[in-house]
């Protein structure tokens, strides 16, 4: 249990909302970041605030510096950030060959998936880093077995994105170690969440569960429970590490 702040990006829906969630079940005070869905994150902050832990919720597109910045002095006011959850990201309209993308969607892409993320990763070092006068803490960031099956004909943008992560992850984790940070990355595999809606492909999931080993899609709840695992510490010998929740896909 703990008395420390966690952020998480994209915290009103999907895997997002069932860590956010998981994670206040474990102490840890919730800021819920949201991009859009001022409804949704709310609704997170009630669940939370029912069982009697503690959420606010921040309107924060990771795409623009600002709204971090703002997200980030959130959680200050709430208490010390103990864990930053860089669950906000996208992914555009599937079924798209590269030769038929536009500037606009892989621009769009990579500064959320990527560059927003690297940038909230940059605030929480500067709070949670001994060199920095912090405590310590954890990183988890989420990024998909697509960044090793490469997206084709569908969303290479959006797997290049997550492959940007894992390197990220792993650089990230070895330059902060001496300094009391973990950082990690979850893969998740097919998963039933909205964001194959946001594709344009509501039924995908389902669509492909044929492909994954176990034969199913997993849940949000799945992911998260492996998010609040490296959040733990059950995991204190683990960083610039990469978990894979995904069925053996």
């Amino acid at each position: 249990m703990t008395d420390k702040v966690a952020i998480i990006t994209g915290g009103s829906r999907g895997i997002g909302r069932a860590t956010a969630i998981a994670a206040a079940k474990r102490g840890y005070k919730i800021v819920v970041g949201y991009a859009s869905n001022q409804a949704a994150a709310s609704e997170v902050v009630s669940i939370i605030e029912r069982s009697n832990g503690k959420a606010i919720a921040v309107k924060c597109d990771v795409a623009e510096e600002s709204e971090i910045l703002g997200m980030f002095e959130a959680g200050d006011k709430l208490g010390t950030l103990g864990a930053l959850v860089n669950n906000g990201g996208i992914v555009s309209r599937s079924g798209v060959r590269v030769d038929e993308m536009s500037i606009e969607r892989i621009q769009r892409v990579m500064a959320i998936n990527v560059t927003g993320n690297i940038l909230c990763a940059r605030e929480a070092v500067k709070r949670m880093s001994t060199k920095h006068g912090g405590k310590g803490g954890v990183i988890v960031n989420l990024s998909s077995v697509a960044a090793k099956l490469g997206g084709a004909n569908t969303y290479v943008d959006y797997a290049a994105s997550k492959g940007a992560i894992d390197s990220f992850t792993i650089g990230l984790g070895h330059e902060v170690a001496g300094e009391g940070i973990r950082v990690a990355a979850i893969r998740p595999g097919l998963i039933d969440t909205e964001i194959h809606a946001s594709g344009g492909e509501p039924d995908r999931a389902h669509r492909l569960a044929h492909m994954v080993p176990m034969k199913r899609v997993g849940s949000a709840e799945e992911i998260a429970n492996a998010i609040v695992w490296l959040m733990s510490d059950e995991a204190s010998y683990v960083t610039s590490a990469i978990l894979d929740v995904s069925g053996g896909r």
